[in-house]
């Protein structure tokens, strides 16, 4: 399981290197909030794994609506001029930290 892990690691920094491409400014937002609602989904997944009660419906679940209700809430601020993708960078990125400092003290065994 590690091993597909790391080689996709290594595939994905390979394709990033050798096929860079660049992301219009205007989506640049969206984007940011994409990459933190992922990353929260992925960590939260790895936390329930740690914690013995990981269920992938709830992963994959999670993961897109997360994202969809980010992308909503980007959208919606753009429409009204206010910048909500604050609101979901900051939250998501609370969480982020959250989820890893619960994994740190699930390795550490305490």
């Amino acid at each position: 399981m590690i091993a597909f892990a790391i080689a996709g690691l290594v595939l994905g920094l390979m394709v990033g290197v050798y096929c860079p491409f660049s992301v219009p400014p205007e989506y640049a937002r969206l984007l940011a909030v994409a990459v933190m609602a992922g990353m929260d989904a992925v960590l939260g997944g790895m936390r329930a794994s740690l914690e013995g009660n990981y269920d992938a419906q709830v992963f994959i679940s999670g993961f897109f609506i997360n994202g969809i209700l980010a992308a909503f809430l980007c959208y919606a601020g753009n429409l009204i001029g206010i910048d909500l993708y604050l609101v979901a960078v900051l939250i998501f990125g609370m969480r982020v930290f959250q989820n890893m400092g619960i994994i740190r003290r699930l390795y550490m065994g305490k």
